[in-house]
């Protein structure tokens, strides 16, 4: 397809993807690709903490439980998933605190690979 950024997940994302229900799987890559065609999908919600819409996060429930993957939009050349994991935050839709700090640590490193001018493939 034209214009389609590549999807590149970070750390150990699509181990975590691959371990989903496979509705769940189904659900995210297509929120996933929607943001790889430029667009958003209804499930896509930017995530509290980012200042702004480059930074999303899709969430899906299944058998009582509720599973999220963190993407960000920042940069031109591809979509990069940030991290894939379950809820388990015990204080009602917050991420947990483990959980934002690989998102955020990631997010850095993949700041400082951009700005170095080296692109991941």
């Amino acid at each position: 397809m034209v214009g389609m950024r590549d999807l590149i997940f970070l750390g150990d994302s699509l181990k975590r993807f691959r371990r989903l229900p496979q509705e769940v799987q189904d659900d995210i890559a297509f929120a996933l690709i929607r943001a790889q065609e430029g667009k958003r999908h209804d499930s896509a919600k930017p995530l509290k903490g980012f200042g702004g819409a480059s930074v999303l996060e899709v969430a899906e429930d299944h058998n009582k439980e509720t599973y999220r993957a963190v993407y960000t939009t920042k940069f031109e050349d591809a979509i990069y998933v940030l991290h894939v994991f379950q809820k388990k935050s015990k204080r009602g839709i917050e991420t947990p605190r483990n959980e934002m700090e690989i998102i955020i640590s990631r997010l850095k490193a993949l700041e400082k690979e951009q700005e170095s001018g080296r692109k991941r493939k």
